[in-house]
């Protein structure tokens, strides 16, 4: 039986709010590594938007999920119909 990986998960993961709607924002790694950081947004209708591309540290990863917001608004995670990918 495989073991389960475990990670670490970034103090700048949590809800974030704006303009009324509401989205988690995960960003991990694997538990006690050095690797960067995968960054994840989960809508209230469990919808997952991925990005691609790992982030060197948490910080970046935070920053250009504002930067999204502050480009296309929280509204661009939503009434997506086909799977987001950043």
């Amino acid at each position: 039986m495989a073991k389960k990986q475990k990670f670490e998960h970034s103090e700048l993961a949590g809800e974030f709010t704006d303009d009324g709607i509401t989205v988690l924002v995960d960003i991990f790694r694997t538990s006690g590594s050095n690797e960067d950081w995968t960054m994840e947004v989960v809508t209230q209708s469990e919808d997952l938007i991925r990005w691609d591309e790992p982030f060197a540290t948490d910080r970046e990863a935070f920053d250009e999920f504002l930067a999204v917001v502050a480009r296309d608004g929280i509204r661009s995670f939503l009434d997506d119909d086909e799977p987001s990918v950043h």
